[in-house]
């Protein structure tokens, strides 16, 4: 018994650009459709958010600079500076000192 494998007919359309006929998909160009827009809707979001981390980085860096500006004038007019600098010997005495004391405090034992 021979048997005959049905085959559906493949529409053909053809293409404008280069006038050569391709076989028709519906379901494959549905999906490459909707995968399309899939993707189009992902890299509107990406970049959404990449505008995003810029603005939030960009007035992060501008609160970091002010925020060192102040901590510079604060050590410019700060007492320490100025004993540090008078007295550079009894500093580094007293920076030894309380990295000893640090030290043996969290030492473990």
């Amino acid at each position: 018994m021979a048997t005959q494998a049905s085959a559906k007919p493949q529409t053909v359309k053809s293409n404008s650009t280069n006038g050569v006929a391709e076989p028709s998909h519906p379901v494959t160009d549905q999906l490459k459709e909707s995968l399309h827009a899939s993707v189009d809707k992902l890299a509107d979001s990406a970049g959404i958010a990449e505008e995003n981390i810029r603005r939030t980085a960009s007035s992060s860096a501008e609160n970091m600079s002010a925020r060192k500006r102040l901590a510079q004038q604060k050590w410019q007019a700060s007492k320490v500076r100025k004993y540090a600098i008078e007295n550079p010997v009894a500093a580094a005495g007293i920076a030894f000192a309380a990295g000893m004391l640090v030290t043996s405090l969290l030492r473990k034992k």
